[in-house]
């Protein structure tokens, strides 16, 4: 049977009895410095989850089956672009649909999806979703829904637009990258810097948003950093282990 990765792809009746798990990236359009495109975390959550399923489906029936099941169906969902972005609307670009209407659109996404999908990650590349996403999926799984959520963190990164972010984009985005605009913000520890922020948005402590420092990135270092996003998603949903958070362990 032809296994395709892309949700988008296929047609109703290639999901129709089908075990499906569901992977749907969740990002931003937000401001991301003046060298990294607004779509920033939306690519990143984007090609996590689509390689992701790409590798589930080349690996085989052994990486997603159930014991004497029919080997299960993993696709990726086109991604949802938008999400809480209001810590950075002091730039121009930024577009936030704020917590409540985030927490309605994830939580009518999930209700709706989970008509055919048996099982549904939103893997999340903006942290600022992360408190609603949560709140949503709880919700999903009272419900009754198997919805999980998974995020696309790198231990040691810096916060925002910095070498870990830019590293990303230059491996799989290069030609949307201006490097050569690309030069520090604030360093200082994100925890220090919430009592401003929360006053006065990411724009009260970085005049060019960055939290972080980009200079030194490299495709390299983006490629290591992509392949262990997506190593740890593929684990994941094959052992789909959700903690109580609802977080995909």
């Amino acid at each position: 049977m032809e296994r395709r990765a892309a949700l988008g792809q296929l047609c109703w009746p290639q999901l129709s009895d089908r075990s499906v798990t569901l992977l749907v990236p969740l990002g931003a359009t937000e401001q991301h410095g003046p060298h990294l495109p607004l779509d920033t975390d939306s690519r990143i959550a984007t090609t996590v989850a689509c390689r992701a399923a790409e590798r589930l489906s080349e690996d085989g029936p052994s990486a997603v089956a159930d014991d004497g099941e029919e080997p299960r169906l993993v696709v990726a969902a086109p991604g949802i672009n938008y999400g809480a972005s209001g810590e950075h609307e002091g730039f121009p670009g930024t577009i936030s649909v704020g917590h409540e209407a985030l927490h309605l659109l994830l939580v009518e996404y999930g209700r709706s999806a989970c008509r055919w999908a048996d099982r549904l990650v939103f893997v999340n590349g903006h942290g600022g979703n992360g408190p609603t996403l949560a709140a949503a999926v709880d919700t999903l799984r009272y419900e009754g829904r198997d919805a999980a959520w998974f995020p696309c963190a790198t231990p040691g990164a810096d916060a925002h637009a910095g070498i870990t972010e830019t590293s990303v984009l230059l491996h799989f985005s290069p030609e949307d990258v201006s490097l050569s605009l690309a030069e520090a913000g604030n360093v200082t520890p994100v925890s220090a810097l919430l009592p401003a922020m929360r006053a006065g948005g990411v724009a009260a402590v970085s005049t060019n948003g960055v939290l972080g420092d980009p200079t030194g990135a490299s495709a390299e270092h983006g490629a290591s950093v992509t392949d262990a996003l997506v190593t740890t998603l593929v684990t994941a949903v094959g052992s789909w282990s959700v903690a109580e958070s609802g977080r995909l362990a």
